[in-house]
């Protein structure tokens, strides 16, 4: 680390060199209140000391509220307008075909760790789940003595050319856990710290996955040691003299009946009825490979539709429906939430806390859904924590997670402010 070092300019924004090894930690579908009930019952003694030193604050996510957009936007530290990553499935404008948005070729900005690594800083990317891995690594070189890179769900499978390490598990003591698990976030902890001392990066990345999130709700016996265990993560973070910014992608929410069934508007099914079958498609951003934990349900949907001038005036009509928060056009969706025009639908529809889109009923396969759906994705799951182990100055009045970074090299008091 360095003071004496030039800022990093990074998509428009300036970054100071850390003095001292900066960890950001998304902690994937946290909503707030998880840590919060945690500590008041007394499960994390380590957050506790730590907000007491530093800080507890709010934030907002980008929305959509799900995984990729969030991710990108906090390891760009922009929107996705710029980024270009609006979801985790999109229409791809180029073919015309459904697909996962986890390929780099749809990352329209460098990352903060392209950018410091450039600039010689050591670089360590921890995620859980492989479908971020390639993403938020995009740019990074590997082999002896470059940025480590890679996932818990394939970390038997980390060669030094494509990750800059072999041997994690290991290293990490670990096994490969199961995707669906609390033991698949517990990897990216524990090689978090051990890569902590033995790599001594200047920046670290740990992401994690929403497993728990989506299966237990805050103060539950499945959460509470979820964060229990986390928590024993943290001390040895913050104890090994690292600069610590914990924030989250989203929330997360209850989004079901009072008999436990899912709350679901299948928007396919209420556009077919009213156009006719093939007038319109809708997509559900928040699509990716695992879907046991919500069945590919979320509060965001876009919508193309064959006639587009037909947009302004079903906008109106959805809107109208029992738990819609929000129907805008494509145009005024994407400027309203900061997203790429050209990514996204004629119609960008959100619904309220407790409801989810669909597309059609029977498209949906609900049989993993072995609790009562929580799920996220629209403003209500907007609201994250951001934590740190330092006092910070000089904040901006509205916080966002994508700030994570440049709180943790610009605003920690004491550190000499970069230029915005």
């Amino acid at each position: 680390m360095s003071g004496s070092k030039s800022p990093v300019s990074v998509n428009g924004r300036d970054y100071s060199w850390p003095a001292a090894p900066l960890v950001v930690i998304c902690c994937d579908g946290s909503e707030p209140d998880y840590m919060e009930v945690a500590m008041a019952q007394g499960l994390m003694p380590n957050l506790e000391r730590i907000v007491g030193k530093g800080e507890n604050l709010l934030g907002a996510s980008v929305v959509p509220s799900f995984t990729n957009p969030n991710n990108l936007s906090i390891v760009t530290g922009r929107p996705p307008a710029v980024h270009g990553i609006s979801g985790n499935y999109l229409i791809d404008p180029d073919t015309g075909e459904e697909v996962m948005m986890n390929d780099p070729k749809f990352l329209r900005a460098p990352t903060i760790f392209e950018s410091f690594q450039k600039a010689g800083a050591k670089v360590v990317v921890v995620t859980a789940k492989d479908k971020l891995r390639l993403l938020l690594g995009n740019g990074l070189n590997f082999g002896e003595g470059g940025a480590v890179s890679f996932s818990s769900e394939k970390a038997d499978q980390c060669t030094m050319a494509d990750h800059g390490i072999e041997d994690v598990c290991e290293m990490v003591g670990m096994e490969v856990p199961e995707v669906y698990s609390a033991e698949l976030s517990e990897f990216v902890f524990a090689a978090g710290v051990k890569l902590l001392a033995s790599h001594k990066p200047d920046l670290m990345y740990l992401s994690t996955t929403d497993y728990v999130q989506h299966k237990y709700g805050p103060g539950s016996d499945g959460a509470n040691a979820f964060y229990a265990m986390m928590d024993g993560y943290l001390g040895a973070l913050d104890g090994a003299g690292a600069t610590i910014i914990l924030t989250a992608d989203h929330g997360m929410k209850d989004k079901h009946l009072a008999d436990g069934t899912p709350d679901v508007l299948y928007l396919q099914d209420v556009l077919d009825e009213w156009l006719g079958a093939g007038e319109s498609k809708v997509i559900l951003p928040i699509t990716d490979p695992y879907v046991v934990h919500h069945g590919a349900l979320g509060s965001f949907a876009t919508v193309y539709l064959n006639d587009a001038s037909r947009a302004v005036e079903l906008a109106e009509r959805i809107a109208g429906l029992d738990g819609i928060h929000a129907a805008h056009t494509g145009e005024d969706g994407c400027a309203t939430y900061e997203l790429p025009r050209d990514r996204m639908g004629d119609m960008i529809i959100v619904s309220r806390d407790t409801k989810v889109l669909g597309t059609t009923a029977s498209k949906h396969d609900l049989s993993g859904l072995n609790e009562p759906l929580r799920s996220h994705g629209g403003i209500t799951e907007q609201t994250i924590p951001i934590i740190s182990n330092r006092k910070l100055a000089n904040l901006p009045a509205n916080l966002r997670n994508f700030d994570a970074f440049s709180i943790g090299c610009n605003n920690v008091a004491g550190i000499a402010q970069a230029a915005e």
